[in-house]
């Protein structure tokens, strides 16, 4: 059984006309469904989908900058209050989790340096490795679910390699396997969407909808680009700047 059944938004009347209460994809959403262990957010730069993700989070209260509930630290950051429309219906409250936001990623590896708290994080600092080894190093070894935990990423692979993408599918598969952890992914990796069996859901569509690996945004143009990059870029160069994907 999942932990996080549903959100459901609550928002006061009326609904304040500014970012992100005025976002198509929010402003039609009664409510979001979580039926598989792996469900993933997609959507353009500024469809809400990251902003969805950290009202999450903050409802679930974790640090909103990223971290554990117990998390105790602060990085500059727009304070929007979405999470306060915002009521999370539990199959049973998760008793641990994370949430990774990769933006603040830097100001979560200065706190841990300022608590001395690797040593649940491979016993390194994540300051002592690049950017991507910093990532699944957490991944790695912070992320161990013993009871019912919801882990909540934003945008994981920004610092991943296409192999570090696959390693970091294969730890997805370990905590599916585990039946006690539920993930929430906001993502515009096409590998990452791979993960057989996940809910996609689209903040392309108002309002937010759900759509197949085959019919997402990030596969349709990272395919379109492969399979014949030269017709692709010569469209996107294109001088009348018409060219539409």
């Amino acid at each position: 059984m999942l932990p996080l059944r549903e959100v459901r938004f609550e928002f006061p009347e009326p609904q304040p006309n500014r970012y992100p209460w005025n976002l198509p994809a929010l402003q039609q959403l009664d409510a979001l469904a979580f039926q598989t262990t792996v469900t993933f957010l997609i959507g353009d730069n500024g469809s809400g989908k990251s902003t969805f993700l950290e009202s999450v989070a903050e409802a679930a209260g974790f640090n909103p900058e990223g971290g554990s509930r117990n998390a105790s630290y602060n990085a500059a950051h727009t304070d929007i209050h979405l999470a306060q429309g915002l009521r999370l219906v539990w199959n049973r409250k998760a008793l641990s989790g994370f949430f990774f936001r990769a933006e603040s990623f830097f100001a979560y590896a200065n706190y841990l340096e300022e608590i001395g708290g690797f040593s649940s994080y491979g016993g390194r600092s994540l300051h002592h490795q690049s950017h991507g080894e910093s990532f699944l190093s957490l991944f790695r070894n912070r992320l161990n679910p013993r009871s019912p935990s919801l882990y909540l990423f934003d945008e994981p692979e920004s610092a991943l390699s296409t192999t570090g993408q696959f390693a970091f599918i294969r730890l997805l598969k370990e905590w599916a396997n585990s039946g006690r952890a539920q993930v929430i992914v906001a993502t515009h990796s096409p590998i990452l969407l791979a993960f057989p069996g996940a809910t996609i859901y689209s903040f392309d569509y108002a309002p937010v909808m759900p759509v197949g690996y085959a019919e997402s945004t990030p596969y349709r143009l990272t395919r379109a680009f492969l399979e014949a990059p030269d017709t692709f870029l010569h469209e996107l160069f294109r001088e009348d700047d018409e060219g539409e994907f």
